[in-house]
């Protein structure tokens, strides 16, 4: 199973890890991003290019699909603009044994985190916009797992 959507709906976490259950393993590991309302944010707006974004969600997918013995994949990432509190992303990954499906959702997070291409505007109570740039700490930690794709 290998589901991935880039979508501005909102997503149903249960409903994600019950599929990824089903599939019949021993392990499902998972992570969701929240949006972060700290320091009078507002909102959160992320825009994408969808043919580009999805190319490299997908070819990501297939070296985490190659790298681990995984059953299923799934990553939704939303777009738009998002409240805090809202769910921005979901990675679960179901594989036999949990060492493959723990690594290979940190693997998919920290590239999503680092290397997808979303740009992020930040919007606050007094009105400021500013565009988030990328964090040293999320390069270094795609680059433990020997990353360095994404920036084509």
């Amino acid at each position: 199973m290998k589901r991935i959507a880039i979508q501005s709906d909102d997503f149903d976490v249960a409903g994600e890890l019950a599929a990824l259950e089903a599939l019949g393993g021993g392990g499902v590991a998972s992570f969701t991003g929240i949006v972060r309302g700290e320091g009078g944010l507002v909102a959160l707006e992320l825009e994408h290019y969808p043919a580009m974004t999805q190319a490299q969600v997908e070819r990501i997918v297939e070296e985490a699909l190659a790298r681990w013995p995984l059953l299923g994949v799934s990553i939704i990432h939303r777009f738009g603009r998002l409240e805090p509190g809202a769910r921005i992303v979901f990675v679960g990954a179901a594989s036999r044994h949990r060492t493959a499906a723990l690594e290979s959702c940190a693997y998919l997070i920290d590239w999503l985190k680092s290397h997808a291409p979303f740009w992020k505007k930040e919007h606050f109570a007094d009105g400021a916009t500013q565009w988030v740039e990328a964090r040293a700490e999320d390069e270094a930690k795609a680059k433990e797992w020997g990353e360095e794709r994404g920036r084509e």
